[in-house]
């Protein structure tokens, strides 16, 4: 890490950063929280990505999850001590914008004099990861608060994320899908890819494939028509398919010209409901 510091970045583990990737950075990652039979786990801390699907798989367990709390946000402020950008998952679907909210008005109780900036990414997993990766990477070359912000905010505006799922099995068990049409993706097969659109901060279906191989064709087609054959910034993410992720990352590789591609196992916040074999893309294009 420079020793030319003036901006921490901050963010949440929706984000899905591997420990590796923040060595060496001015970022720290608050922990959300996964419940499994009654005991709470911090995300990325007490239960690895690995462990969670290898449990869920071989229980059958229905996790519940958590936002990350304001006592976790302040203190990755106070550790900060300096200036400090703060991005969260998109406040739609998650109350961890607001905790991070909260926190801010008792760190500028505590230190008036630290600046804190709050960013809704509007974004969730690789994604949301991307937006922080180029803060954070603004922060260590000794940008100020309100340029590691704006180039933040230019990332959060053109990011798109989307994923393949291996059934809506886990979002109907979570409510968040009629029964009937869990059962009809089942019955038929059917993959659905879901994306987050740049400025939407909410979740679509774009597609319903009947098998997998087509889901990721549908994928790659989207990178194909919104990068425009721009040099593009890669992150590929699974739930417990690293076989997958490195064969969509070479395809990827081959098909585009990419600037970094990173592969990442997706948080349990974001497993508890989707299941494992979920097999997702964030990218962005420069300009």
């Amino acid at each position: 890490m420079s020793d030319n510091i003036k901006a921490f970045v901050v963010t949440d583990s929706t984000s899905s950063f591997s420990q590796d990737e923040l060595e060496d950075m001015p970022l720290i990652v608050v922990p959300m929280n996964v419940v499994l039979n009654g005991r709470n786990y911090r995300d990325g801390i007490d239960i690895t990505a690995d462990e969670f699907y290898q449990h869920i798989t071989a229980t059958g367990d229905l996790p519940q999850t958590s936002a990350a709390s304001p006592a976790g946000f302040h203190a990755a402020f106070k550790y900060a001590k300096t200036d400090v950008l703060c991005i969260t998952v998109s406040s739609q679907l998650s109350a961890t914008y607001d905790s991070a909210r909260t926190a801010i008005e008792l760190a500028k109780e505590e230190n008036p004099t630290q600046r804190i900036e709050l960013l809704d990414s509007g974004t969730a997993g690789g994604a949301q990861a991307l937006v922080a990766l180029v803060a954070a990477r603004a922060a260590n070359a000794g940008q100020t608060l309100e340029e590691v912000t704006k180039v933040a905010r230019q990332v959060a505006q053109c990011v798109y994320f989307i994923g393949v799922l291996e059934s809506l099995k886990h979002l109907q068990r979570g409510g968040r899908v009629p029964r009937v049409a869990s059962w009809a993706a089942s019955l038929l097969n059917i993959k659905p890819v879901l994306a987050i659109w740049p400025g939407e901060g909410k979740v679509r279906m774009i597609e319903r494939p009947r098998s997998k191989p087509k889901a990721i064709e549908r994928v790659l087609n989207v990178i194909e028509r919104k990068s425009g054959g721009k040099p593009i910034h890669v992150v590929v993410m699974h739930a417990a398919v690293p076989a997958e992720a490195d064969t969509l990352v070479a395809r990827i590789r081959e098909r585009f010209y990419c600037v970094e591609t990173l592969i990442t196992p997706f948080t349990p916040v974001i497993g508890a409901h989707t299941g494992p074999g979920l097999l997702g893309v964030a990218f962005y294009a420069d300009e």
